[in-house]
């Protein structure tokens, strides 16, 4: 196991940036950014032996201030959107940064500078959140740690802590390519997730409150089917958003588990994470990036990547029926995500 840095660039404020490599002795190299605790670069083997970039993201620093696609970012203080940029608690209501239209959406995490330590196989970032940052009540201490294995798997542990009673969602934004970043799209990944209901999406991709059956829908992923089947289909959900951009729920009490494959490299990833749902999302928007390119000078299609960002329920503060959000004061909340990497083989 080897933890190396190097610089990454300066922000448009002044602030140096540091990219951290993980590697470990089975081919597998992970790049971070103390900026965003942004997931820069994933180095696998594919079937050939050949080193594959599985994720989308950029070769500066200036492209990832200016892009719009959160690629392979930390995201928070409440990943995914809320709606109205409001909510109320304790019987107050806290009017959020409006960053998404109306609405809001995703926070400042993914463009802040977190502190850095490495240690073993590990590199933890950390960061305080201030009472009353983007709107939200109570100060967040929040800790990131990525750890890569022997067996090519990428743990990714949260931890806040709160001082005053607040609400946290808290994932990363990854968008996987399991032939290769800037391989084309993602239209023929299989894709299996052990989730048995959604929330309903409306126009803004913000639910509905409805929560709804996967059974006989294109969110039907309980056996394997290629990401192409529903991205080419007519259901009314995937064409508010031009792809998925939803909410999948795994069942009550059990750990939530996934897996995705590439048939053209050989490459799979497993997924298992203690949340209660993700966000499966497939680069809807990716084509509209306002950044001028991605790694190596390319221009991401549509579908370019999928993300799995593993989390709690959009806009929960504002829905009583999904499972809370709130984080008391004194109160510490954790999560775990693994990616697991491996080859099948023709």
């Amino acid at each position: 196991m080897d933890i190396t840095s190097r610089p990454f660039g300066i922000t448009r404020d002044g602030q140096a940036v540091t990219c951290y490599t993980l590697r470990n002795d089975a081919g597998m190299a992970v790049e971070v950014l103390n900026w965003g605790c942004v997931i820069r670069s994933i180095l696998v083997p594919d079937r050939d032996g050949n080193p594959t970039d599985v994720v989308l993201g950029y070769d500066d620093l200036s492209s990832y201030e200016s892009g719009t696609c959160f690629f392979g970012a930390f995201v928070g203080r409440y990943a995914n959107r809320i709606k109205g940029a409001a909510f109320t608690l304790n019987g107050k209501t806290y009017q959020l940064e409006k960053n998404d239209g109306r609405n809001h959406l995703h926070g400042v995490y993914c463009t802040a500078l977190f502190t850095a330590e490495t240690g073993g196989n590990s590199l933890t970032l950390r960061r305080r959140s201030p009472d009353g940052e983007e709107g939200y009540p109570g100060a967040l201490d929040v800790e990131v740690r990525y750890t890569l294995t022997a067996d090519n798997a990428l743990e990714l542990c949260y931890t806040a802590r709160a001082e005053g009673d607040t609400v946290v969602n808290l994932t990363n934004h990854s968008y996987f390519n399991l032939a290769g970043q800037g391989r084309g799209n993602v239209m023929d990944h299989h894709l299996q997730l052990n989730c048995d209901r959604f929330t309903e999406g409306d126009a803004e991709t913000l639910p509905t409150g409805r929560v709804l059956p996967v059974e006989d829908t294109p969110m039907d992923f309980r056996r394997s089917r290629l990401l192409g089947d529903g991205l080419c289909g007519k259901d009314p959900q995937l064409l508010l958003c031009q792809g998925y951009d939803h909410n999948l729920i795994f069942p009550e009490g059990q750990e939530g588990r996934g897996w995705a494959v590439c048939p053209r490299s050989g490459i799979r990833l497993d997924m298992t994470t203690s949340q209660p749902a993700v966000q499966l999302y497939t680069g809807n928007y990716v084509d509209g990036d306002k950044a001028p390119c991605g790694k190596g000078g390319v221009r991401y299609p549509r579908y370019a990547g999928f993300c799995l960002e593993t989390q709690h329920y959009p806009c929960s503060p504002n829905f009583p029926q999904f499972p809370t959000t709130v984080l008391r004061a004194g109160e510490t909340c954790r999560e775990r995500t693994v990616y697991r990497f491996s080859v099948e083989r023709d």
